[in-house]
């Protein structure tokens, strides 16, 4: 008998559903999120199990590494590619890890990809290195704002960067107006800190690929961006189009965008749509 499971994956806890190709249920149990708890449920079953489907949530990574680690075939469904199924879910978790299981047997479930686990920590690292750069930037957009809204002037961003105390008082006081350039100022220093840290440990750390050294001749990518392209990138055979490769890179981009900019982009892709 062949079956298939769907794991509903929640913060806390998971929804593990398993079925036959009938779809009549063999086992449907909401579990604790421990993976010794996950892989003593599923063990009676292991023989027939033609596959795992599991949500793609922030924090699949601890359930998908357990299963594959037991030999498990683990199938990562990806939500918003799934949207067009919607008419086959209910609000319901346990009809949730159902659904998950009836696209696993009817062969049309959209996946997303399993970034191999050895490389995910170099990946995170300078995924977080792309936030820390984003906040300081903000903190020093927020600095050359504030001196120009109250002086009529405005200072480069090296200048800015380079910015004492001291030349802060000189240009807005030592009273309240001064104190959130001050804050931004620390708060840089303190960025500037983990960033460099980050950068070392990625150098150092980092499995290079072939393609590494082609990237780095593109103007403007350095050893850091080369490396953060690669990590993103991945394996690059996973793109079984230039155009899929295209997509990918702009939704990693949006993703990693300030909120507001990533509604401005959606603001101006659905005006472009519509014309």
């Amino acid at each position: 008998m062949t079956l298939y499971c769907g794991i509903d994956l929640h913060s806390t806890n998971n929804y593990l559903g398993i079925y036959d190709q009938a779809d009549r249920v063999v086992l449907s149990r909401r579990l604790p999120n421990e993976i010794g708890v996950v892989l003593q449920s599923l063990a009676p079953y292991k023989a027939e199990l033609a596959g795992i489907a599991v949500e793609s949530t922030y924090n699949w990574y601890w359930l998908v590494d357990g299963l594959m680690d037991k030999g498990y075939r683990v199938l990562l469904a990806n939500p918003a590619a799934n949207e067009q199924y919607n008419g086959l879910k209910y609000t319901d978790d346990r009809y949730d890890s159902r659904w998950l299981a009836r696209m696993l047997g009817l062969g049309i479930l959209k996946t997303g990809y399993i970034y191999p686990k050895e490389e995910r920590p170099i990946r995170d690292l300078l995924r977080k290195r792309v936030r820390l750069v984003q906040h300081r930037t903000a903190h020093i957009v927020s600095i050359l704002n504030t001196i120009t809204r109250n002086t009529g002037s405005s200072l480069s961003w090296s200048k800015i960067e380079a910015m004492t105390d001291e030349q802060v008082s000189h240009l807005l006081g030592d009273g309240v107006i001064g104190m959130a350039p001050r804050a931004s100022l620390e708060v840089i220093k303190s960025l500037d800190h983990q960033i460099s840290k980050i950068e070392k440990t990625a150098k150092a750390r980092a499995k290079l690929r072939s393609e590494f050294e082609l990237l780095k001749m593109v103007w403007g990518v350095g050893t850091i961006l080369g490396l953060t392209i690669m990590y993103e990138t991945g394996e690059i055979g996973r793109f079984s189009q230039v155009l899929h490769y295209c997509s990918y890179a702009r939704h990693s981009a949006l993703d990693a965008a300030h909120p507001e900019h990533r509604a401005a982009y959606r603001r101006f892709n659905s005006a472009t749509v519509s014309m």
